[in-house]
């Protein structure tokens, strides 16, 4: 007989821009904050589980933005959802494919909040409902701007010198490729033998110039290549991934267990950046996960620039999954101006520690909150 406490009663949403500490460049369009969906579902039992629908940037990056997904879950989901249970997480997913396409961001905003609340009715963390931790913490990559090389290299040296990170990414596709590939190529030499170095091109090299310039970028020193062409190119991308030794990670390209299939169909890719939001939640990341590893690919754990909510699930789920095999770069929050926990999330020795305490382990500032808050 279903638990009466478990009925949802309430599925709210509050959009919050959070100013960032420096400005956050992607390819093309930098960030000055992060704009967050907080969506909160509220139980009969009188259990509040809180969501986080993100995107990196804006919509430039997956066609969602806030004010998109407010409306998708405000008018579409809650209504439809509310009387369900939370425990019902599966079915719940499963029905909101016949209701909304697509829309995976604002999907997982809700699929994380029904495992937040229900976590927190059983009293136990979110990845008790994964299967467990098998570890304590993931390691943390830092992403770097597009700032000069004498800036770029203090910024290194500071976190190093604080033990927060131990490698990191640079973003390129904005500027000229060949003035970028000289300004990457000199930062990987400086850190040579200190520090790994990644680049992130956010799909927006041609096929001509991704062959002109990611040999250079890897001779040069470049660790990792992350989705250098086109999201659909993925005959592109292999040809890359066959091309140079670094492995060649998948973002753009992959956001379903299809996408994922396809690319180890092409071998496009060695690594895939699983980021939780653009799968659609914890549910189809796992799905996409599976098939990594079956493909024996493995996984990233990327981030949208999630804020605390976010990132904590994205933590939750890369400390009970063995196949988030290739560190993460879960540090959102640590680009944040603004603390909006009670409690700050846990970086130190290059990693970022799975919260203690029921559901997602973090509680909301909620006066930090509304203060954000748009009218």
């Amino acid at each position: 007989m279903p638990d009466p406490d478990l009925a949802i009663v309430s599925v709210e949403t509050t959009i919050i821009d959070v100013p960032l500490v420096r400005p956050h460049k992607f390819a093309t369009t930098t960030a000055e904050k992060q704009s967050i969906l907080l969506v909160a579902i509220t139980t009969a039992g009188g259990v509040t589980g809180h969501g986080e629908g993100v995107v990196p940037g804006g919509p430039w990056w997956g066609g969602e933005s806030v004010e998109t997904m407010k409306v998708i879950v405000d008018r579409y989901i809650a209504p439809y959802i509310i009387g369900r249970g939370v425990d019902e997480i599966t079915g719940i997913m499963v029905d909101l494919e016949k209701i909304v396409a697509n829309a995976r961001f604002a999907k997982a905003a809700v699929d994380v909040a029904l495992h937040d609340a229900y976590a927190r009715h059983l009293g136990v963390g979110v990845h008790t409902l994964l299967g467990g931790a098998f570890r304590t913490g993931v390691d943390v990559r830092w992403a770097l701007g597009a700032a000069p090389v004498e800036e770029i290299l203090e910024e290194v040296a500071h976190r190093m010198g604080a033990r927060l990170n131990f490698s990191f990414k640079l973003k390129m596709g904005a500027l000229d490729p060949a003035v970028d590939t000289e300004r990457v190529v000199s930062i990987a030499q400086s850190l040579s033998g200190k520090a790994g170095v990644s680049i992130d091109v956010n799909a927006r090299w041609d096929r001509f110039t991704a062959l002109r310039f990611v040999p250079e970028l890897v001779d040069g020193g470049v660790e990792l290549v992350e989705q250098p062409t086109p999201a659909e190119q993925i005959e592109v991308l292999a040809e890359l991934n066959h091309l140079v030794a670094a492995p060649v990670m998948a973002d753009e390209s992959v956001h379903t267990p299809h996408d994922a299939l396809e690319i180890a169909r092409a071998g496009a890719a060695d690594v895939i950046a699983l980021k939780t939001t653009k799968c659609g939640g914890l549910q189809r990341s796992k799905e996409v996960v599976a098939v990594a590893k079956a493909a024996g690919i493995r996984c990233h754990g990327a981030t949208s620039i999630e804020g605390p909510i976010g990132t904590a699930a994205s933590i939750h789920f890369a400390c009970a999954e063995p196949g988030i095999n290739f560190g993460t770069e879960l540090f959102g929050p640590q680009l944040f101006a603004v603390e909006l926990l009670q409690t700050p999330l846990d970086y130190s020795a290059g990693q970022v520690h799975l919260p203690s305490g029921p559901g997602l382990g973090v509680e909301l500032d909620m006066d930090v909150v509304r203060h954000l808050a748009r009218d």
